[in-house]
């Protein structure tokens, strides 16, 4: 069944004359007539009385009519979801974003985004870096801001911006009095450690010990919220990025001796068709002033 039919079978429903039933489709007569007569072969059995200048719809037409309504419907709001996806009046966007990426940088591209594109509408997925990757991969997000050393060949990747790692600790702690902190100088420390968290393998893809492996670990949570509350208690101290909010009263510095880095980048999978929607973001994204840190 082709919808033209469907539509032929509902304007003649309308005007009970395949004449005028022609004429509102724009076909002529005999290119009608045919198309009604395929759609009654194939539903087995007549469609429409014809007496003269006046047609009736049969038992089988009426019982038909409602469903064809509905596929002529269907079909209507599907052309116009997909105008709206191009014109980007209702603009659907995938992003993951990694959960140790705070929201300082996003924020005011995110104000721009939507002050720009208004209609596009951005989903967030928070989730561990190699998480996301995954998620990309099964085409399950359509982009990713991902601070890992290094990702799989498929992914396309541009940079937005830089941060350095920090130590955190409260207020009065020894720390408060250095400009900076050599990373030697948490292995005396009380140190406060994330389950799975990802920053130890970072640290070993740039060839940089693990802070935690010789400081000294006196808790260990999978909750940003309790590392923070603890560090504030003074409980201990924690490495964290840059611009990762911080509860207030909670202290940092740059660690150095090394300098610990990392680039944020904006993820895609290399040669993966951009709907117009992730276009537009990803280009907004690459012009975006994201700053430097620092």
């Amino acid at each position: 069944m082709e919808i033209q039919q469907a539509r032929y079978f509902l304007a003649l429903c309308d005007s009970l004359n395949f004449t005028r039933a022609a004429l509102a489709c724009g076909v002529a007569q005999p290119s009608l007539t045919k198309a009604i007569q395929r759609l009654e072969d194939e539903l087995g059995g007549p469609l429409f009385r014809r007496e003269r200048a006046l047609s009736h719809l049969t038992d089988l037409g009426r019982i038909m009519r409602p469903h064809l309504e509905a596929l002529v419907q269907a079909d209507e709001m599907a052309r116009l979801e997909a105008r709206h996806w191009r014109q980007l009046d209702r603009a659907p966007v995938r992003l993951g974003l990694m959960c140790t990426i705070g929201p300082a940088r996003l924020i005011p591209f995110l104000r721009g985004l939507r002050r720009d594109a208004p209609s596009l509408d951005l989903t967030i997925k928070d989730a561990p870096g190699r998480d996301l990757v995954r998620l990309l991969m099964e085409g399950e997000l359509d982009v990713a801001f991902i601070g890992l050393p290094s990702l799989p060949e498929r992914c396309d990747q541009h940079v937005l911006y830089r941060e350095r790692f920090t130590v955190a600790f409260c207020t009065g702690h020894r720390f408060e009095a250095m400009d900076v902190v050599p990373l030697r100088e948490l292995n005396t420390e009380d140190y406060l450690n994330r389950l799975n968290c990802e920053y130890p393998d970072y640290f070993s893809a740039l060839g940089i010990p693990d802070p935690s492996a010789d400081a000294r670990v006196c808790y260990a949570t999978e909750r940003e919220d309790w590392i923070q509350a603890m560090i504030l208690s003074g409980m201990g101290c924690a490495i964290m990025p840059e611009f990762l909010p911080i509860l207030p009263g909670i202290a940092t510095r740059i660690v150095v001796e090394p300098e610990i880095v990392r680039d944020i980048k904006l993820v895609t999978v290399a040669g993966r068709r951009f709907s117009p929607a992730l276009k537009c973001f990803v280009d907004m994204a690459r012009r975006h002033a994201w700053g430097r840190a620092g």
